[in-house]
């Protein structure tokens, strides 16, 4: 015994956690410029209050995890207007990326 775990002996390379490729992130920046300004057009006040703060895969690229940062602490009014509009936003993003299927929008409100 040389101390170390067996489970990593046998570890296999596809089963490692994998990084984003340089397309992934390339769509992760499109959606995010897509979101900002969308949020920005939005008539709802507290939509427009809002500022994308990152966009990332989740756990591919066919679901997209969206980070929004509120002003203030009222996490529940803001949480309701995003989930509102959420059918908006996808096709917003929908409509600035150039891909077949339009990726699912994952919120989460900071």
């Amino acid at each position: 015994e040389d101390g170390s775990d067996p489970k990593e002996s046998h570890a296999k390379p596809w089963d490692a956690p994998k990084q984003a490729s340089r397309k992934a992130l390339q769509l992760c920046a499109q959606a995010r410029e897509a979101l900002h300004q969308a949020l920005a057009a939005c008539g709802d006040p507290v939509l427009q209050a809002l500022s994308v703060v990152s966009v990332e895969p989740a756990p591919h690229t066919g679901r997209l995890l969206v980070v929004l940062s509120a002003p203030d602490d009222a996490r529940e009014p803001v949480e309701a207007s995003v989930s509102r509009a959420a059918g908006f936003l996808r096709t917003e993003v929908a409509a600035a990326i150039s891909r077949r299927h339009a990726p699912d929008l994952v919120f989460e409100v900071l």
